[in-house]
This record gives C-alpha cells, structure tokens and sequence, in this order.
C-alpha cells in the first residue's frame, strides 16, 4: 500500500484563502513535491467544502479508488494528503463523493500540467527550476512606458499557424521558426489565443479546465518557458489571452465540482451561460477571485509574459450582456461583483509584477476602462477599439464609388480616440463565420484588393492606438481561417503576396522607427486633421506628431483615381520626402520612385505653405519634413 500522511499546518495559507487575498494561491493548493531529510514526498490539496469523502486515485495506486484518502483541514473546506515516492509525470484525479453519495472524478483546479486531450487526467509536474535568460528584457520593461512604446502584435493559434504534416509543432519547435518569422516581420509582439489547457479544439481554448496548466498539446510547461524564454532574447514581448468569465461543462473540470454550484453561481440561470454552452464564475465568492486573480499572477510570475488579454469583458461587467432579463434590486444591470473583482485583478497585477499589462476585449462605451482604479476606473492598461474596427471594415467593403455617401465611417473614431488606451485589432474573429478573409472583404478585382489591403494597413498603422494583426492577414491569405488547418503559405508562391509580406515587414520596421506613430497615442496633441471633409474624393489626410512636434503627413486615397498635384499645407518653406508610400512596386503597385516635394509660399488649410503631391488610386502615402536637405525661406 503507498504510503501517505498528513501534514495540516496551513492557518496562514487558509485563512488569506478564504478573505480572497492568498495570491500565491498556486503554490498551496494543487500537487507540489518537496523534499526534507527523509526524502521526496507530493502534498495534494483540493478545496471541495461540499465533498462528504475526497480520495486521490492515479498511476501511484493503479487508480484504486480507496487507498488514499484526503483528510480535511480545520476549516472543514480543503482535504489534503501526503505522498512519497510520486513520480513527475504521474496522472491522477480526485475521486470526489457528493453529499448526495454520487461519485465524480475530478482533474486538479491548480494542476500545472495535463494529460493530453482526449485524456483529462492532470499530471504531476515540477513547475520549478527553468533556468531564465530573459533578464535583460525584464529590466527593460519595468522602465518602459507601456502606453507611450510601439506595439504592433501578431495573433497567433499555433494549432493552426504552421504544421509538420498533421501533427502541430511543439513548444520548441515553435521557438525557431515562430521567431524566426515575427523577427523577419518586425512585430513587437506576439499574442497567444489561450494555452491554457482545454478540451475541446473546436473552442481555440476560449473553455478552460486547467487555468494554471500550459496545454500539452505542444510539449511540456517548461517547453513553454523556453518558447518564450526565446521570444524575450529576440526583443519579442508576449501577450497571452485570459478568460475569467466563464468555463466549460465538462464533467472532469469545474462544474459541479463537489456536487454542489462551487466555482459557478449558486443560482443555475445565473451560472448558465447560453451564448457560449458555458458556466459563469460566481464573482461573489472569495475564493473563486483568489483562485482567478492566482491564476492571473502565476502566468506573469511563472512564465514571464508580458501581458494578458482578458477575454469576453462586456460579458463579465454587464448582467443582461448575454440577453438574459438579469437585474439589480435597484434596476441597474452592471455586475458588481464582477466589477469588483476586475478592480482588484488589475489593481493587484500592477502591485505585484510592475511593468506588465492588461488589455480588456470589452465591445461596448463602458467608460473609462483604461482609467486607474482610484480614478473610478476599471484599471486596465489598454482595451481593444471594436468601434474603429467595425466601421473601417464597413467602409473598405463598400464599393468605392458610394463610400463618399460614408465618409464618416473614416474619421468618426477620431471622436473617442483618446478616451482610452486602444489597440485597434483586426484579430481571428474577423476572418471566421462567414466573415471572409481580409483580403477577401476588399473589393474589386485581385490586384485592387491587394492594393486596397495595403491602404487599409496603412490607415491601420497611421491611426492612433496600437496594433493587432492576426495570421495570415499579413500575407493575403485568401481562406477564412480553419482551426484545423495551417495558414496558406502556399500562397507565398505568388508574387502578389510575397510583395504584401514585404510591404507589412516594411510598415512595421517604419512604425517601430518613427515615434511620430505612437508617441502620444493617446493624447489630442499627437494628431491633426490637415483635410477630412473631402468626402466627394473619399480623401483624407492628417498629420501623426511625436513629443518633440515633429510629424507625419498621412494621407489616404480610398478611390481608383489619381489625384494629381493635390494641395496640402505644411508648416515650413522645405522639402518634403515621401518616407513610404503603398503603391511602389516593390510592393505591388506601379511607382518606381517617389519624388521630393518642394513648399511654395502659398497657405493652405490653415498653414502658411503648401506642397501639391500625385496621389497614387488606392493608396498610402507618408511625408515628412527632411531635415538633411532643408530650403531657406525667401
């Protein structure tokens, strides 16, 4: 029979627990293996308040269901045992017996590592002793300032990114050639749609059940580490998506985790959640944020990411956001409890890890998301502008001849623009369902939407707020995307789109390497209309300006027709060079060269000079101010 005992000294550890204020939740609960003068041993704890017997079944006992009984600790919620001799890697489960006698078998909540799908057992594994060598990058972060540095970030599934035949590339694999390729392009950083361990492949990982295990779907946490490990030794920062809201019924998970609504809403049509086939955490119980805000802080701590993505925002702060009749007493319909527990996950990151950051996927005018909390705010870091989105991707579908009937689809979000810290994301939600491809929204025929693709990024990049750009969107990939399917890259054989890719390797070097894009990203005083009423032309032009007031003229043209000798005022008798311009050849449109354009002393707009520019149809064009050839005033 294995041996096992009790160990039961953990007032301090229980009692943060259950004031929901034991962030290093993960290193209590779950299995961790610790050794003394007598040897090895793995502790397992479980909290399971409503269980009338826990047992641990798995490879150390031959999954007998009656050997290794749990014992609870004095505060009548969490068993626990004591193993020696367990091995790395071992699978195990909680045999859980339910007041009501049903048995259920249960994965571990704070498992650090799973069996691989379609198994649900967690695994023993040692989360400690990767050796690190990312310090370098750790230190700059923490001296960075997050909202005034570039972002540009690819999303990524890597189910889906790139394959070896049928099988996925693991976590090293990836550590090549995913870097490999986001250094080619010039990103800032990558974002991981969720490596939390999931069932279900057709969920892209959005329904957890293992909120602190690495899906082992590519290898091992530690395979993990290293991924990363290398993507910070490449100047690479890592954003991982979060989903706090809600979680899948699997038997195995959480639902119903000792017979009784644990981790769900007491109340089933509140633990319900319709839209996604799922079950909402009930942010009213201590213990269910510690457990959230733990998790939180351990994929910060542990695996040294950079910044999480907090999934489905809307969903968690509004009751009736899923289109249930949910109400306050009072008549109000934001969650409270839920609120709450934002304030505190964000107040709580900033405090522990500094330098890091959160970015809500919140789809409504909530105000002041990216407000600090003591400004009555949500204290997230950056949220993502789906109003900017919803209205380019309308305007680029329209056929080019009515889009002057909606001018203001173009410049409307300049509005709000400033009300938040934005990422504007073109992210896999866009190119699935019936969506179409980026690509494939433009219309016109093929050469048009490649042009029409590179004025639209271009737009993208010139706007204020960050940038999300997901797979495939960057070479043209005609196909939506398929979850079971690797991204297209046969279609790099095609000139077209090999020119797109150097066009987006381009205009992200360029966006790294002019402040002027992203210094003041958030402020009215990095932006200036120079000619936004040209509607009848589907014109527009604006100008980007850094701290130090230089600037970026940017200007759109959104019709097939050339616009020659086009007035636009500038503020110096100069010269003014074209820094780069969508329609070059090397990128796929017809212009060899760009020529330098000379200031008269004409006014314009407000300016005391002008320039009268050729703008290409379809396309994107930046000038600046050229210091090294500048003209005297006459």
């Amino acid at each position: 029979m294995k041996e096992y005992f009790y160990q039961e000294n953990h007032e301090t550890d229980l009692y943060l627990f259950h004031e929901g204020n034991n962030n290093n939740l993960y290193n209590f609960l779950g299995s961790h293996i610790y050794s003394n003068e007598e040897g090895s041993f793995t502790s397992f704890l479980v909290w399971a308040p409503n269980a009338k017997y826990v047992n641990l079944v798995g490879d150390f006992n031959d999954w007998d269901d009656y050997s290794l009984p749990l014992k609870k600790l004095n505060d009548g919620e969490i068993w626990e045992i004591c193993l020696k001799d367990v091995k790395i890697f071992d699978s195990y489960k909680y045999r859980i017996v339910t007041k009501d006698s049903e048995i259920l078998y249960k994965a571990d909540p704070f498992a650090f590592h799973s069996e691989l799908r379609p198994k649900t057992a967690s695994k023993v594994y040692d989360i400690e002793g990767y050796k690190w060598n990312d310090a370098r990058w750790l230190n700059k972060r923490k001296k960075t300032d997050k909202v005034h540095r570039p972002m540009s970030i690819y999303e990524v599934n890597l189910s889906s990114w790139r394959k070896h035949g049928e099988n996925y590339l693991s976590y090293i694999q990836l550590a090549d050639e995913l870097v490999k390729y986001l250094k080619e392009m010039n990103y800032t950083h990558v974002e991981f749609m969720p490596l939390m361990e999931h069932p279900f492949d057709g969920s892209w990982g959005y329904q957890l059940t293992g909120f602190f295990a690495a899906t082992s779907r590519f290898g091992c946490p530690k395979d993990l580490m290293y991924l990363i490990d290398k993507l910070h030794q490449n100047d690479i920062g890592i954003i991982m998506d979060w989903v706090p809201a809600h979680f899948c019924r699997d038997d195995f998970g959480l639902r119903k985790f000792d017979g009784n609504n644990l981790f769900e809403q007491s109340n089933q049509y509140l633990a319900d959640n319709d839209q996604w086939g799922t079950l909402n955490f009930d942010f009213s119980k201590k213990e269910v944020v510690n457990f959230l805000i733990s998790s939180a802080l351990f994929w910060f701590k542990y695996y040294h990411i950079d910044g999480l993505r907090v999934d489905a925002v809307a969903y968690m702060i509004y009751l009736n956001f899923s289109g249930k009749d949910i109400k306050n007493e009072d008549g109000s319909v934001e969650n409270k409890e839920a609120i709450e527990f934002i304030k505190k996950l964000n107040q709580t990151i900033k405090s522990e890890v500094p330098g890091v950051f959160v970015i809500a996927e919140e789809s409504t005018s909530w105000p002041n998301v990216t407000k600090p909390v003591e400004e009555n705010g949500l204290g997230f870091d950056f949220k993502w502008n789906m109003g900017w989105m919803n209205d380019i991707i309308k305007y680029m579908k329209l056929d080019p001849i009515y889009r002057k009937n909606h001018h203001n689809l173009l410049t409307f979000s300049i509005m709000y623009a400033f009300n938040e810290n934005y990422i504007l994301p073109f992210s896999h939600d866009e190119v699935v369902h019936m969506k179409n491809s980026m690509i494939g929204k433009m219309p016109g025929a093929y050469d048009e939407k490649f042009d029409q693709i590179r004025l639209l990024y271009s737009f993208m990049f010139a706007h204020p707020g960050k940038k999300l750009l997901f797979m495939g969107n960057d070479i043209g990939q005609f196909d939506e995307w398929n979850e079971y399917k690797e991204i297209t890259w046969e279609v790099l054989e095609y000139e077209k789109h090999q020119k797109l890719k150097q066009f987006m390797s381009d205009l992200n070097k360029f966006y790294k390497t002019n402040d002027e894009f992203y210094d003041l990203d958030s402020s009215y005083s990095g932006f200036q209309w120079e000619d936004v009423n040209n509607s009848n032309e589907s014109l527009i032009i604006f100008e980007r300006i850094n701290s130090k007031n230089e600037k970026i003229i940017c200007i759109f043209n959104f019709t097939p027709v050339l616009r020659k000798n086009y007035p636009v005022g500038v503020d110096d008798y100069a010269l003014y060079s074209v820094v780069l311009n969508s329609s070059m050849k090397k990128y796929g449109g017809n212009l060899n060269r760009n020529k330098p354009y000379y200031s008269k002393n004409i006014k314009h707009n407000d300016r005391e000079f002008s320039i009268s520019v050729d703008i290409e149809p379809f396309s994107a064009m930046f000038i600046k101010l050229n210091k090294l050839r500048n003209i005297n005033k006459k």
